[in-house]
């Protein structure tokens, strides 16, 4: 099973940035589309952004324009910079192999008004 690794979360005021980063353990990141969810306190997780193998990215309509994803694979790492930040971005991040069930332990962003 691959081992994911997500760091870079803290506090941010709103308007500040962050960068998110997700390592793994083995190639199997590399070789599969990586995505970001994030989970609000009481509320479902949801996705927010995608990169395929190749560096082709998706985000969700409430982060376009804000977050940038983009992947190392020589580094077996995902990041996901998170720029403009607004208090509703608060929330747990967990990266993801897409069409894995496989899980980081989640990194805690919060950004305060």
């Amino acid at each position: 099973q691959v081992k994911l690794v997500e760091s870079g979360g803290g506090l941010s005021q709103s308007g500040g940035s962050l960068r998110l980063s997700c390592s793994a353990s083995d190639s199997t990141f590399s070789a599969n589309a990586i995505s970001w969810y994030r989970q609000a306190p009481g509320k479902q997780r949801r996705w927010v952004a995608r990169v395929g193998t190749s560096g082709n990215t998706d985000y969700a309509d409430s982060v376009k324009g804000r977050f940038t994803i983009s992947r190392d694979s020589a580094k077996n790492t995902v990041y996901l910079q998170m720029n403009n930040l607004k208090p509703e971005d608060t929330a747990v991040y967990y990266c993801t192999v897409v069409g894995f069930n496989y899980w980081g332990q989640g990194t805690q962003v919060t950004v305060s008004s």
